[in-house]
């Protein structure tokens, strides 16, 4: 039977989740087993490609062991779309009251993207204190995360955009913040060439990154 997720469970499961844009469905498996292998298993695929959706089903399918969710969600539609896919979760770039509950219907937790405080306060008021803060380092980066610990204190953040191995650390320290969202564990050369092996290093790199208990 599989795991019981939320929004936190997900946020706490590694210090990176990954965020992977594919465009052949023969790299899905290996990419996804790659990454396993490294110690990440919350694994984000981004529905920027028309080959995004096929390939949450095949990682869904083929390497239980994952947690395969949806990312770009943008609206209900994308939200069903990927259930039907066999996401276990849903990250969407902004926020809207319909994309939320289009995910409470299909039973997928949500990272809803926030970069203000006005939508901050919408997700909250439709009952989401774990969110996305995208695009993170154009939004005001760590100094906007520390400036929303006053008012917001209960929220937790997984910053995304222009998170880098060499800032990551930086944002894993503050207190309300729980993971961050890269790009760099999946590099497009590197799927290009089929180099799992490298993959897996820079997921095992990942998961050993220290965060704020």
């Amino acid at each position: 039977m599989a795991e019981q997720l939320t929004a936190l469970s997900i946020m706490q499961d590694a210090p990176v989740i990954p965020v992977i844009v594919l465009r052949d469905v023969n790299h899905a498996v290996s990419m996804a087993k790659a990454l396993v292998a490294g110690g990440i298993r919350v694994l984000e695929v981004t529905l920027r490609t028309p080959q995004g959706l096929p390939c949450i089903e095949a990682i869904a399918k083929a390497v239980p062991e994952a947690i395969v969710g949806a990312g770009t969600v943008r609206n209900a539609a994308d939200a069903r779309a990927a259930a039907s896919a066999g996401a276990r979760f849903a990250v969407s770039p902004g926020y809207t009251t319909s994309v939320g509950d289009a995910c409470r219907e299909a039973g997928l937790p949500l990272l809803p993207g926030v970069a203000t405080s006005s939508e901050i306060m919408q997700a909250q008021q439709d009952g989401f204190n774990e969110l996305k803060f995208f695009p993170a380092v154009q939004a005001g980066g760590i100094n906007m995360l520390k400036a929303w610990q006053g008012p917001f204190a209960e929220v937790r953040f997984c910053p995304t955009g222009g998170i880098t191995p060499t800032n990551a650390p930086e944002f894993l320290a503050l207190k309300n913040v729980v993971c961050v969202g890269g790009s760099w564990l999946v590099p497009t050369d590197t799927l290009e060439r089929g180099d799992w092996e490298h993959i897996t290093l820079l997921a095992r790199e990942a998961a050993a990154l220290a965060r704020k208990d």
